[in-house]
């Protein structure tokens, strides 16, 4: 049997997430991407196939707040980028769409901001 590399598993638990997980109108989904270096979350209505808010730990608008912060530090920041931007839209809960990634680290600190800014989920 072949072994399978990290983001392949990565993408096969996603898959799986994604079966049970989807954004309506009423709660999009709040997805999220990390690389090694950046972490990036979008708010989706799945049934358009829109993305409704994004927001990353490239946005020219934190740059400079991200600027010199540990890595779950800025998860956390862009959490909270999104919970305003998600806000000023009108969505207040969603359903969160961890992309095959463990709840942990970086991830667990953007849901965290997240709710700190006000979405449910």
């Amino acid at each position: 049997m072949p072994e399978i590399d990290r983001r392949t598993a990565r993408l096969r638990r996603h898959k799986r997430v994604r079966g049970r997980v989807a954004g309506t109108p009423e709660r999009p989904r709040l997805n999220v991407f990390r690389s090694l270096r950046h972490i990036y979350a979008q708010i989706i209505d799945d049934t358009q196939g829109r993305t409704l808010v994004a927001a990353s730990s490239i946005d020219h608008e934190l740059r400079e707040k991200l600027q010199g912060l540990k890595k779950s530090e800025q998860a956390r920041l862009v959490g909270l980028a999104l919970a305003e931007r998600a806000k000023a839209k009108g969505v207040r809960k969603v359903v969160f769409d961890r992309g095959g990634y463990k709840y942990i680290g970086r991830v667990k600190a953007l849901a965290d901001g997240a709710r700190e800014g006000g979405l449910e989920f």
